[in-house]
């Protein structure tokens, strides 16, 4: 039961880690073009190659 005392702040630790990191990859624009990823896959970029 005193391993509790350990696991509870390391666990919210590292929960708020977590949290920061998405907050950050909002900021700096990870989300902005959800459809670019999707669009480029279909192109196929051997024909511009020539």
């Amino acid at each position: 039961m005193s391993i509790l005392i350990y696991l509870i702040p390391i666990a919210l630790i590292l929960g708020l880690f977590g949290l920061l990191a998405f907050i950050w990859s909002l900021k700096s624009g990870q989300y902005d073009d959800l459809d670019g990823a999707a669009q480029r896959i279909l192109l196929d970029d051997d024909e511009e190659q020539k």
